[in-house]
Parts: structure tokens; C-alpha cells; sequence
């Protein structure tokens, strides 16, 4: 499947916008080792918590608040750190970032190993955060535009985002049977030790060294859409954003969710573990049809599902075959805007300064996700129902396909 990707020879130091052009030695192989890592990186870096938060919050003494409220520390420091990694790695192709990243990932889980209070929790956190600003999709995508070729890119995104899509049906059950057979500190220190020695020396094997590229006239102010687009680029940023607080809401609370619909623990795993198959599945239908469709209609497809998805998982209520469609739903979605996120920004606003453009676009979206399990709890301690909860997020859905259909259309 990667084999459509191209394989001209490197041929040395260009110019940004022509450089996007050619491709690196190896290029399928590569794309598969940095698969294999962010397979690693979401699945202990992000979707770990949701298994993790309970055991943890019981053993620090935490409530669920702050146990939240580290990770919403994780997600702005992600956030907040997204433009300045998307300038870095259009200047120098992206190596050193990404090998940042499973360093500082595996310091987190250190530290998160060892904690004893909510100081250290905190800091852990923080430190996780960082990683995932240095090396989660964002971050990655932004290394493909400098490896792969103009007509290539899409589909490079796309078998990515294959290996990605088993994230969470390998590390939730993982991480599951860790805190039932073992305790959520060796969760932790297993897996410091996959950031050290597997995502780090796969970072440095399939990034290459690249030619620096010269910076721009200003170095602060790259330019990421043109000046007749802005409230495209707004309503891309808030559709984006929208859809991305209703994943960070699932990623920390599904299980949370499941049970108050009256699912067992089991099947709620069971749902979780659905979404891996789900969004591969998914991909692999974008990656066939990538050559005879726009990337903004695959978009279309992506957050009307994502809509759909939502309404579904507030009307479960002990209706398994409902908690499967919901799965089913909602992993192809999420799939495909995996996808939508490396491809439409391209499509609208073309490819230069590609790094900045996804980390503006990336700000808003990481800010959604950091709030999103925090403010969701604090929702729910305030005495708002699971129902009408559940039912916020169905509207979050239709907001965001709004604010697409308002993006695909020039201001």
C-alpha cells in the first residue's frame, strides 16, 4: 500500500517549496517505522489516562478533577508549544524534534512513576505534554511535507495514519490488563522504557538529516493562510477544535460514559478497542479513493459521521448493538479526520510554510482538547446529567460540520 508512494532520488538542499517535491530513499519503510511510533506515542502519551485515571487518582488521593486537570496541563503545553515545533521542523526537516519527543516522554513517565503528590503529578504531566507537542500527528505530518512528494503527500498521510489507527485497540487493553495484573507505576515505567527504546532509535532511523531550510523574512510570522481566507482559515480552525474537545471528552471519559449508559467495564474496553479497526478500515477506503476525490469532500464524509456518531452514543442506554455502532461510527470518523487534518489545510491554502500552518491550525485544537476532559468533569460535578452531557457533545458534532461546510467555501 505504501508502494504508490514515490522513490525518486534525494538529491540534496532546495529551496522550501521545491523541496516538498522530491522524495528520501526508502520512503514506504520510513513511513512505517514513524507508524509504528505514533501506534506507541498516542497510546501511552494520550489514550493511556482513560484506563490509568482511576487507579491513579485512588493511590494519589487525587479526585478526578485534578487527575483531569493534569492532563488538560498535558494538552495546552502541547498546544502552546505546536507553532514554534511547526516553524522548527519546516527549518530543519524535523529529526531532533521528534527525537525530543520520546525523550521527554519517557522523563514523564518517570516522573509520573514515581510520583507521590499532586506536584509531581503535575510535572509529569507537563513534561508529557511537551511530547506530544514535539511528536504527535502535528508534529509529524509537518516531517512528511519535507520527506514526501507533491502528489504523494495525501497518500503518504494516509498509510501514516494506518499504523495510528491501532493506538488505542492495542494500548487500551494493554494498559487494562497492566493495572489488573500488575499496578498503574510498572504501566508507567513499561512504557518510559518504549519511548526510550523503541520510539526513539524509530525516529532516528526513518527521519534523515535534511538541508536547514532559510528562515523567513520574519521568523515569527511564517505565513499560514493567505490574506483574502481568514475566516476560512477560522472556520477550519473552529471545526477542527469543535471535533477535537469531543475526542479529548471520549479519549479520558468513555469509560466513565459507557458505564453510566449501562455498559459493563468489559464491553466498555470492548467499544474502545472497536475504534482501532474502525479508523483503519476507514483509511484504507480513503487511501483507495485519494486519486478521484478532494480532500474537502472526504472531510464532508468525516465530520458528518463524526455528527452522527455522537447523537448515537447519547441514545445507548444499555443497548450494546447501539455502543457498536457508535464505535463503529465514530472510528471511521475519527479515521478519516486524522487524514482531513494533514490534507484539507493543503488543498486550501497550498503547502508552503507547511510546519506553521499546522501548528496555528493546532493551537485551537490542542487548547479544545486540554480544557475538554477537565471542564466535561467539572460539568458532571456540578450536578449536569450523563444524558445532557452526552448530548452537549452531540451538539459540539453539528457545530463542527457547520463550521467545515463554512471553510470549504472561499470568504
Amino acid at each position: 500500500m505504501l508502494g504508490a508512494i514515490g522513490s525518486r532520488p534525494y538529491n540534496g538542499p532546495m529551496n522550501p517549496a521545491a523541496e516538498s517535491e522530491l522524495a528520501v530513499p526508502g520512503l514506504r519503510y520510513r513511513i512505517a517505522a514513524l507508524g509504528l511510533a505514533q501506534i506507541t506515542a498516542w497510546g501511552t502519551l494520550y489514550y493511556a489516562i482513560a484506563v490509568l485515571a482511576a487507579p491513579m487518582g485512588a493511590s494519589l488521593q487525587l479526585s478526578p478533577t485534578v487527575i483531569y486537570g493534569g492532563f488538560s496541563v498535558a494538552l495546552l503545553a502541547s498546544g502552546f508549544i505546536s507553532p514554534w515545533v511547526g516553524r522548527r521542523i519546516d527549518r530543519d526537516g524535523g529529526r531532533s524534534t521528534l527525537m525530543l519527543a520520546a525523550l521527554l516522554g519517557g522523563l514523564a513517565f518517570v516522573v509520573l512513576g514515581v510520583a507521590e503528590n499532586a506536584f509531581s503529578y503535575f510535572c509529569a504531566w507537563l513534561l508529557a505534554g511537551l511530547a506530544m507537542g514535539c511528536g504527535l500527528y502535528d508534529a509529524v505530518l509537518a516531517v512528511l511535507n519535507r520527506l514526501a512528494p507533491g502528489a504523494g503527500y495525501r497518500r503518504a498521510v494516509t498509510g501514516l495514519t494506518l499504523f495510528g489507527g491501532f493506538a488505542s485497540t492495542v494500548f487500551w487493553p494493554v494498559t487494562h490488563c497492566l493495572v489488573t495484573y500488575a499496578d498503574w507505576r510498572t504501566a508507567c515505567w513499561l512504557y518510559a522504557l518504549l519511548q526510550w527504546g523503541f520510539c526513539l532509535p524509530l525516529y532516528r532511523w526513518a527521519v534523515p538529516v535534511l538541508p536547514v531550510a532559510p528562515a523567513p523574512v520574519s521568523a515569527t510570522a511564517a505565513p499560514v493562510a493567505t490574506p483574502r481566507s481568514p475566516r476560512r482559515f477560522a472556520a477550519l480552525a473552529a471545526a477542527f477544535a469543535l471535533v477535537s474537545f469531543a475526542f479529548s471528552v471520549l479519549s479520558a471519559h468513555l469509560i466513565e460514559l459507557l458505564g453510566e449508559a449501562h455498559l459493563s467495564v468489559a464491553d466498555a474496553v470492548a467499544v474502545g478497542a472497536a475504534f482501532g479497526p474502525m479508523q483503519v478500515l476507514a483509511r484504507m477506503v480513503e487511501f483507495g479513493l485519494a486519486p478521484r476525490s478532494r480532500a474537502v469532500t472526504v472531510g464532508r464524509v468525516a465530520f458528518g459521521l463524526m455528527a452522527v456518531a455522537l447523537l448515537t452514543l447519547s441514545l445507548i442506554d444499555g443497548q450494546r448493538w447501539l455502543a457498536f455502532t457508535f464505535a463503529l461510527l465514530y472510528g471511521a470518523s475519527n479515521g478519516i479526520l486524522t487524514i482531513v487534518r494533514g490534507t484539507v489545510p493543503a488543498e486550501l491554502f497550498g503547502r508552503e510554510n507547511y510546519g506553521a500552518l499546522l501548528g496555528a491550525l493546532a493551537l485551537p485544537s490542542f487548547v479544545a482538547k486540554a480544557v475538554a476532559p477537565l471542564l466535561f468533569a467539572l460539568t458532571l460535578s456540578a450536578g449536569i446529567s450523563h444524558a445532557h452531557a452526552m448530548l452537549g457533545l452531540a451538539a459540539a458534532g453539528a457545530l463542527a460540520f457547520i463550521s467545515f461546510e463554512i471553510a470549504r467555501y472561499r470568504a
